[in-house]
């Protein structure tokens, strides 16, 4: 496969998943500060910011709800952001027209020209919804109407590792509110996980479990080791290990934070939250580093938000 188009394909996974985690992300934090008369949202807009990777206004300058909005939900030129991500997720399909399905294209097509209707609207939360549906329209095509081959390889190799990636931001919000941000039970409906975690322990539920599920479960997939164990899966069947004693840069990265997270006490990880979900980001920064220099290497290089539109 050439490079430009693996490239485009694994973009189009992480754009995708980006745009899915960020609503899921954002839904939250509307919905707590509309909820919570007390709570500073001055330092929590600047706190959100901060987990993702955005500049905040001088200290001076008060940061409300409107402005991070505007930064992470409808700037269609940041990558970053929701619309930006849609946006370059329906460009990099673009590139790979060749290589992917025809209901796939139509449905990143669709969504793009969409967006503008459906942007700022009165209630936040209706954005947010949409974007989550379309979101899932495109995972459904994926895993239905998409051969196990490296198309299928590559997309899903970008959206497990922005996954991983994204919900360590989810997690490291949590523990930098304390219990002035959501509680767990908010953060597990926004990753659609409160019903599978109530399956799992149903009368034995804690704070400690609801962290350990989205943490470690192996059997949820947007728990974070089954989006690394899947970004390993991936790499595995796009270049099989056949020096027995060694493994590419990019799966050394994934498999060390993932056994570093999946073979330690719990309350370990959970004590330093912030900093272990720093560790899954660097690590998967990391990864995409070695990805992209191993399978579409170029000239320019790519930051965290992707290449530039």
């Amino acid at each position: 496969m050439l490079s430009r188009i693996a490239e485009s394909l694994f973009w189009i996974g992480r754009y995708v998943e980006r745009a899915d985690d960020t609503a899921r992300l954002l839904d939250v934090h509307v919905q707590i500060l509309l909820e919570d008369p007390w709570a500073e949202e001055d330092l929590a807009c600047r706190s959100l910011l901060s987990v993702m990777d955005r500049p905040a206004p001088p200290p001076h300058v008060e940061v409300g709800r409107d402005h991070v909005l505007d930064m992470l939900a409808y700037d269609r030129f940041a990558p970053s952001s929701i619309a930006g991500s849609l946006v370059a997720a329906r460009e990099n399909a673009r590139r790979a027209r060749e290589i992917i399905s025809t209901e796939l294209w139509e449905c990143l097509n669709t969504t793009w020209n969409q967006l503008p209707a459906h942007m700022r609207p009165a209630r936040p939360h209706d954005y947010f919804t949409w974007v989550r549906e379309r979101a899932a329209v495109v995972a459904g095509i994926m895993d239905s109407a998409t051969s196990r081959d490296e198309t299928w390889a590559f997309m899903v190799l970008g959206r497990s590792i922005e996954r991983a990636d994204m919900t360590a931001r989810l997690l490291t919000t949590r523990a930098l509110a304390g219990s002035a941000g959501p509680g767990w039970t908010t953060l597990l409906r926004s990753c659609g996980a409160h019903e599978a975690f109530l399956r799992t322990y149903r009368g034995t539920a804690s704070d400690e479990r609801a962290a350990g599920f989205l943490l470690l479960d192996r059997l949820f997939p947007r728990s974070i080791v089954f989006a690394l164990n899947q970004a390993e899966e991936c790499l595995a069947a796009l270049e099989p290990v056949t020096d027995r004693a060694t493994v590419d840069d990019a799966r050394r990265h994934i498999g060390f934070v993932r056994t570093n997270l999946e073979y330690r006490p719990l309350t370990e990880v959970l004590d330093a939250l912030p900093k272990e979900m720093e560790q899954v980001q660097r690590a998967c920064t990391a990864a995409s580093d070695a990805i992209r220099g191993r399978y579409f290497p170029s000239a320019s290089a790519t930051t965290w938000v992707g290449e530039a539109l």
